[in-house]
């Protein structure tokens, strides 16, 4: 109950809007007339816009309607979910991870933007943090889940961007799903981006990853983590 909600009295016709409190039990009604009236709380009830004479108002209560009982599927019916399991390949239980770098428009190498991929060449997910260091602070760009034997695309960035790219960190846990796996330690590497070699159309060479050529720089290669290069 609230200063202005409609009320009636519930021991004698009549009500109005409350205009006030005094203490916790007394209301102030207003009635018709502009005079306030005390009566206690629990003498009142709010009502809706329906008139004070309280004579002739009935209550009713609206039953809810009855709610369709859902059907239940048969078997059959039921949909079914199926996530084909990783596939692993023989050498993959060692750690390698790189970071990539892919011209779009080789042909243009002056005037075209760049992709950036985290490549996950092993047998176990990867969870991975991508950050930037300006002076001593650092900015994540991207984190994320990248499964066995894929790449995860980044982000596209111009030349105007590369300075922001020049100290950069990679962390990466890896563990493998619904299977016993040995533990791998967490991976913390620092890399220098040298903004130059985007200039240079032969530091994007033939790898094993892209169709196109690419600039590479290793995160973990065969377990042995490449701390700063």
């Amino acid at each position: 109950m609230k200063i202005g909600d409609k009320v009636r009295f519930l021991n004698e016709v009549g009500g109005g809007r409350v205009s006030g409190f005094q203490g916790k039990d007394i209301v102030l009604v207003e009635d018709e007339d502009g005079f306030d009236v005390p009566m206690r709380i629990t003498e009142v009830v709010v009502i809706g816009d329906e008139n004070y004479d309280t004579s002739h108002v009935v209550e009713t209560k609206m039953k809810p309607k009855p709610q369709p009982e859902p059907e239940e599927l048969e078997p059959a019916d039921k949909p079914i979910t199926f996530k084909a399991p990783v596939e692993e390949r023989r050498g993959g239980d060692k750690l390698s991870a790189y970071l990539a770098f892919v011209p779009m428009d080789l042909k243009e190498l002056s005037d075209t933007r760049f992709e950036s991929y985290i490549v996950n060449d092993c047998n176990f997910y990867l969870r991975y943090v991508y950050m930037t260091a300006e002076g001593t602070s650092w900015e994540v760009r991207s984190t994320g889940e990248i499964e066995p034997n894929t790449k995860c695309f980044i982000e596209e960035f111009g030349r105007d961007q590369l300075n922001e790219l020049e100290h950069s960190c990679i962390q990466l846990l890896a563990y493998k799903r619904e299977k016993r796996f040995l533990r791998k330690p967490a991976v913390d590497a620092l890399i220098n981006i040298d903004p130059v070699k985007f200039y240079k159309l032969h530091t994007f060479q033939e790898n094993d990853f892209f169709e196109q050529p690419a600039l590479i720089y290793t995160i973990i290669e065969n377990d042995r983590q490449f701390v700063k290069l």
